[in-house]
């Protein structure tokens, strides 16, 4: 009750503000109509001798309309302010810089490509803005195929910064990004990012049903479709009964940005998109922040028998999300601190990954998941 009242408040709120400045200017300007129509009563009276009377009666009735002529020019040029608003932003969008072209035809890469999944980042650096300083710094790395990459760092350290470089939503200041030999700068957006595939931390799903958000073209089969959902464990099979509970029909509907599902859900169905798209480079964005310890789990497994065969780089503030990969990337304002295997990192004496597992308050289960991952790898 308390809450939905604060809110009636908040909403309220413009509205009382807005009454009492029309008051306010209301108020100032009958004040002004009153003086205007006293000054001109006070000069008909000295000219009386020169004026007539139809001239006076003349000059009253405009001097009397004054405060609803004022009224009336304020609100027409309020109303045009507001709506210039609308020229002045449609001005802004005409004059934004636009991004490199969808397909450019004389470096389209193959029909296959990336086949492999390697990336090569050579001394990369990138900034949001001409005038700020880069979030990202003279990065330089390699990723053999079919690795699983864990990135960490505090926040602004340029994790996020390092996957949108990848789809190039920010292009690179200095440097380049070649995956399976071609430089990603030289190639169309298009076919860039339709060869590659992103869980983002924030999943974008649109108004429709589950099948249109997972399989937009209508290029799977429903029976993959399924797999998939059952894979990220959004359907389950119950054993005692013949039915799947939580999504039982690809026709669901699913609401204007997935607002009817929760926020783990929506990035659980980005994930199962993702594995319909059978790519050799995805990126993890914070993909599991917001699900449970135990799902957390089940989803780590199934990214270890799903992606296999793919590239993954997971950004992850979940050191246990990371503690099994291959490799972990530090980074620290930007720039590369630490590159190795979890269990070699967390072995370092004053090694920056280190001390992220202490700050946790994990350091001991990390630390045992980090030995267990490598005895894993070595079998």
């Amino acid at each position: 009750m308390v809450e939905n009242t604060a809110h009636i408040d908040a909403m309220n709120r413009p509205w009382y503000l807005l009454l009492t400045a029309n008051q306010w200017l209301f108020c100032r300007i009958d004040w002004v109509s009153a003086i205007a129509t006293l000054g001109c009563c006070v000069i008909l009276l000295l000219q009386r001798d020169v004026v007539s009377a139809g001239a006076a009666g003349f000059a009253l009735v405009y001097a009397l309309a004054f405060a609803d002529n004022v009224g009336w020019a304020i609100r027409n040029f309020s109303r045009i302010e507001i709506v210039m608003n609308g020229i002045e932003r449609i001005r802004e969008y005409t004059e934004i810089e636009q991004e490199a072209p969808a397909i450019i035809e004389d470096s389209r890469p193959p029909v296959e490509w990336p086949q492999h999944g390697a990336i090569h980042v050579e001394r990369l650096s990138v900034q949001y803005t001409p005038n700020a300083s880069p979030t990202l710094q003279n990065l330089s790395l390699d990723v053999q195929p079919g690795e699983r990459i864990g990135i960490v760092g505090r926040s602004g350290a340029g994790k996020s910064t390092l996957s949108a470089a990848l789809f190039r939503f920010l292009e690179a200041s200095s440097g380049r990004i070649i995956i399976d030999g071609i430089d990603i700068s030289t190639i169309g957006l298009y076919d860039l990012r339709s060869r590659l595939a992103i869980i983002p931390q924030d999943p974008g799903l649109f108004s429709g049903t589950v099948r249109s958000n997972l399989d937009p073209f209508g290029e799977n089969h429903d029976a993959d479709i399924w797999d998939a959902l059952r894979r990220c464990h959004l359907v389950e099979q119950d054993m005692w009964a013949d039915h799947i509970t939580n999504i039982k029909s690809l026709d669901m509907p699913v609401a204007d940005h997935g607002s009817n599902f929760s926020h783990g859900q929506r990035q659980l169905l980005a994930m199962a998109r993702a594995l319909l798209r059978h790519s050799k480079v995805i990126i993890m964005d914070e993909a599991t922040a917001s699900i449970d310890f135990e799902t957390d789990a089940k989803i780590q497994k199934t990214i270890r028998e799903s992606f296999r065969d793919s590239t993954l780089l997971c950004i992850a503030h979940r050191l246990r999300t990371v503690i099994d990969c291959d490799r972990v990337l530090v980074l620290d304002a930007g720039r590369l601190v630490e590159y190795d295997k979890p269990s070699a990192l967390i072995l370092r004496r004053n090694g920056t990954f280190r001390r992220l597992c202490e700050r946790s308050g994990e350091f001991d289960v990390l630390l045992s998941m980090a030995q267990d991952a490598a005895c894993r790898f070595v079998d």
